[in-house]
């Protein structure tokens, strides 16, 4: 069961929304405007958020942006936008996770599962997964904490959205290792299936906060149509 933030300005999309998590055994709250939300959130602990884009008052990837300023918070954004385009953009501002409209709320229902599992640590280090990570992994200039969730690189700390630190966390525990984009949608994301886009678009930000790009990668590797893998940088000759 979680505690939801619905926010959509369609009275009969919310009541829907509210009704079926309800019968799921949600908690659920909502409200119709942008700031409305940002007034929820910043009193109200809630475990995710289920973001419209088409909100009367303010443009729901703002809204996004300024919750980003205000929590961590997960955040779904269901949209009826399509385009490539907005959706990077979208996962580029700090969603979670996307849902084009018009959507089942047995997958929405699934999404939340696999975002909330991630952010309750319900993977590695669990009772009954693997063993619980070594305090700091290092991987040439940098040092990942998995365990405070606090990265560094040459003795920098780097500010790392959730997802980043679990990417980054993830690679630095097998380095040296491609690791296939399925395991990381399945360990990382929690998905069983998923666009290889929104690996890309994380490595990506990623790269920037490692001071490297992917024409001229330092630590991180992509091997097209295999994986990615993490590795010190090659010593200079």
């Amino acid at each position: 069961m979680a505690s939801v933030l619905v926010v959509e300005d369609d009275q009969f999309v919310r009541s829907a929304l509210i009704r079926q998590l309800t019968e799921a055994s949600h908690t659920v709250r909502s409200v119709g405007t942008a700031l409305e939300a940002l007034r929820e959130v910043a009193q109200i602990g809630f475990d995710v958020v289920i973001l419209d884009l088409g909100l009367p008052d303010l443009d729901g990837a703002e809204a996004l942006k300024m919750l980003r300023g205000i929590t961590d918070v997960p955040v779904i954004v269901a949209t009826a936008r399509d385009d490539e385009g907005e959706i990077v953009r979208l996962l580029n501002d700090g969603a979670d996770d996307y849902l084009v409209k018009p959507f089942s709320v047995a997958h929405l229902s699934a999404r939340m599962t696999a975002v909330l599992r991630r952010v309750r640590g319900g993977g590695a280090g669990e009772p009954g997964g693997v063993a619980a990570p070594p305090a700091v992994l290092r991987v040439g200039g940098l040092a990942v904490d998995p365990l405070r969730r606090q990265a560094q690189l040459d003795g920098v700390t780097l500010d790392l959205t959730r997802r980043e630190f679990d990417l980054l966390a993830y690679l630095a525990g097998r380095p040296g290792v491609v690791v296939p984009r399925r395991e990381l949608l399945a360990e990382v994301w929690r998905q069983a299936y998923g666009d290889d886009q929104t690996i890309d678009v994380h490595l990506s930000w990623l790269r920037r906060k490692l001071g490297e790009t992917a024409a001229r990668p330092r630590y991180l590797h992509t091997l097209r149509g295999v994986g990615v893998k993490l590795e010190p940088p090659a010593e200079p000759t």
